[in-house]
């Protein structure tokens, strides 16, 4: 990475992704007071059921967004620095190993907003060869009790499993998965109440569940009005952050109503007639994780091309993968992440679904980042590539890291999509 190269933060055009923005410094601060007056913390990985968490009133930081914050404020290089530094090899998983890394911080205080507190128990799900590792040197570090929940893979693959999950979950799901996932919560209950001295709510779990169900509809009426409008009100950019924060405080008021405003200021975009680009060119999807150091990268190609990022799996996983109605709940939030991985990760689930999108959303053309170090996010690239261009969608494959920006080359990523748009779209420049 060249030395002068500075991450671009997005333009944002909607005044719900600044007041998202700004909420999670403010949450952040409050969750570091509330540690410091003695409460416990739990640092979790994404996957995760933090709905648990949230019905016990136990405060927990999700691993994959500390490691994007520490990315948005261009800490990566230094964190990551000090991970090789105590040996470990530099193409380890970026994204998960990042929170470890800051953790090595011999001055914490100095890392985003006055630093990461010390937690008191870690929780991750085994859904890679990597996980298990980072989680128990985080429990190493801290000395602090580990819990690791177990991952099952699929033995059929449901058709249109987005048609399925939100009511029938019972049926697209293998029975020994929602049945070895409920346990498994059970026991992390159990596991919670031991080492936090706090008692799982049910009354509250359940009003919990609703307000997940109410986010999830409203993504899915952003998701769906931004597919079926031309040119598009938004831009990824626009809902990444704020998606992602929503998510992070599933089940709470402030959720559901930044999912509300977030449809509400589309809509009027639409209703108004206002887009990103009038002269709108050419409609992208972009596969994988956001590119958290320089999320200003996308808005190059509107300006210059009319060129315009309408998805990411970030809302359109919203809006078809978290929804459950009816059923025990605690065994309707097994069926959330039981099948999770593969509804992102494994193909024909994941590619299906990508290609059903792409239809939706009248993609022009996709362009896929792969980190190599991820195991999770390199699965499946060859048969999405496959699907996509089967389906008439061109797609761009994009070798680079979401969070480490050191071996990121701006000038090369600028002119392969620069390429990409001229000579396998047929855009030219505005």
């Amino acid at each position: 990475m060249s030395e002068a190269f500075r991450g671009k933060a997005s333009v944002k055009r909607l005044q719900t992704s600044v007041r998202a923005t700004a909420y999670q410094k403010e949450w952040f601060m409050g969750l570091k007071d509330r540690v410091a007056r003695g409460e416990p913390l739990a640092f979790v990985n994404a996957d995760v059921p933090q709905e648990i968490f949230r019905a016990m009133d136990i405060p927990y930081v999700v691993n994959q967004w500390w490691s994007s914050v520490c990315a948005a404020k261009q800490m990566a290089p230094y964190y990551l620095g000090l991970l090789n530094e105590r040996g470990y090899r530099r193409d380890l998983c970026r994204y998960c190993s990042l929170s470890l890394a800051s953790a090595f911080d011999p001055e914490p205080e100095k890392g985003p907003w006055g630093g990461l507190p010390r937690p008191s128990l870690a929780v991750t799900r085994i859904t890679c060869d990597s996980q298990a590792k980072i989680f128990e040197l985080w429990a190493q570090t801290f000395g602090i009790p580990f819990y690791a929940l177990e991952n099952t893979v699929p033995i059929r693959v449901p058709s249109k499993w987005w048609e399925l999950v939100p009511y029938d979950w019972e049926e697209c799901f293998d029975r020994h998965r929602l049945d070895v996932a409920e346990e498994d919560y059970r026991g992390l209950i159990r596991f919670l109440e031991w080492h936090t001295g706090r008692t799982f709510r049910e009354t509250q779990f359940r009003a919990i569940m609703r307000r997940v169900n109410e986010m999830a509809e409203y993504f899915r009426k952003t998701r769906d009005l931004i597919a079926e409008t031309v040119p598009a009100p938004v831009a990824v950019t626009d809902t990444m952050q704020t998606v992602m924060i929503s998510q992070w405080q599933r089940g709470t008021d402030w959720a559901v109503e930044t999912a509300k405003s977030l449809y509400e200021e589309v809509r009027g975009r639409v209703d108004r007639g206002e887009s990103v680009c009038p002269k709108e060119q050419a409609r992208l999807m972009w596969l994988g994780r956001g590119l958290w150091f320089n999320l200003g990268f996308y808005q190059h190609f509107e300006e210059k091309y009319g060129a315009v990022f309408v998805w990411s799996i970030y809302l359109a996983i919203a809006a078809d993968g978290y929804a459950r109605y009816g059923g025990d709940p605690l065994r309707a939030l097994a069926s959330r992440f039981a099948g999770l991985e593969d509804m992102l990760h494994m193909p024909p689930w994941n590619s299906d679904w990508i290609v059903k999108e792409a239809k939706h959303h009248r993609i022009s053309g996709a362009v896929h980042l792969i980190s190599d170090s991820c195991t999770q996010g390199a699965g499946g690239t060859y048969f999405i590539r496959k699907a996509l261009e089967e389906a008439g969608v061109p797609v761009l494959q994009l070798r680079a890291d979401p969070v480490d920006a050191r071996a990121w080359d701006e000038s090369e990523a600028v002119a392969a999509m620069e390429q990409f748009l001229e000579q396998r779209l047929g855009v030219k420049p505005l």
